[in-house]
């Protein structure tokens, strides 16, 4: 996830600080879930100033496990992220999300599985928290529309959002005058889990690729799955044309196309953390 992202989900904390505090203080953040080398890549962006893409005004203090037993990228990493973050920045590790929101200004809810987000996030909802919910927001669609309902319900400011729509290249090629759009394609790689709904897994980076040069208004969706491929046409507002390409068991590059009235443009490049 690129720097781009983080000054997003570091405003929005700035943002609920500002209101409730006078003092110019760093924004304390807390982390839920340590199941994910985004906990480790993203806290030492935050807490050491020496780096390249640093993102100065935060610092990350405290976590909660998390960690999934039916998930094996989950149980088989939370071990070495938790010590990570222990010895390396000196972040403590709590024994329970209600007593992270105690000490923190603002959330990342990192688990990498996104069926507990639901149960995850409403402490910190509740707390009065900002929050970012890194991929995917939830196991299910219901899930995913009961967290926008609390979140509305308490006035809380929350993201989700994949990279790949803060990447330099993805913003390169949205300032391309391809004239009106008329249509896109977006491949990228779309890995399966099966605890979780199969799109909703990797699938969520190229299909927000998607949207990111759509937007919003898809009407009608077809799709067709083998074990290899997911090709979903959809078509929006206007009769624009959106086909995602989710790739697995091969070579998983990703990339955006862009079909308009003047030229096709191209995504060159991708984006890092």
């Amino acid at each position: 996830m690129p720097n781009h992202l983080f000054r997003v989900a570091i405003g929005l904390a700035l943002t609920a600080a500002i209101a409730i505090t006078t003092q110019a203080q760093e924004i304390r953040i807390g982390i839920i879930g340590l199941d994910t080398s985004h906990v480790t890549a993203f806290t030492k962006l935050i807490n050491d100033p020496a780096q390249k893409d640093h993102v100065p005004g935060a610092k990350v203090i405290a976590a909660y496990k998390g960690g999934s037993d039916d998930i094996e990228s989950s149980y088989s990493r939370v071990g070495g992220f938790t010590k990570e973050l222990q010895n390396k920045y000196g972040v403590k590790i709590v024994d329970s999300i209600e007593e992270l929101c105690t000490l923190v200004d603002a959330v990342l809810l990192e688990s990498v599985d996104g069926r507990p987000h639901l149960a995850q996030v409403r402490p910190a909802f509740e707390a009065g928290l900002p929050v970012f919910i890194d991929k995917p927001l939830a196991g299910s669609l219901k899930d995913a529309i009961e967290i926008k309902r609390l979140g509305e319900k308490h006035n809380v400011p929350w993201f989700s959002s994949s990279s790949y729509r803060y990447y330099k290249s993805m913003t390169n090629l949205m300032a391309q005058d391809v004239g009106e759009i008329r249509g896109a394609m977006s491949y990228g790689p779309a890995s399966l889990e099966p605890t979780h709904p199969d799109l909703f897994w990797y699938g969520v980076h190229p299909t927000e690729a998607l949207f990111t040069v759509l937007g919003i208004g898809c009407q009608t969706v077809t799709r067709t799955t083998t074990p290899d491929t997911d090709v979903v046409t959809g078509i929006w507002s206007g009769g624009r044309v959106g086909t995602l390409r989710g790739l697995r068991n091969a070579s998983t590059p990703h990339q955006v196309t862009l079909f308009g009235t003047k030229k096709v443009a191209r995504q060159k490049g991708g984006g890092n953390y």
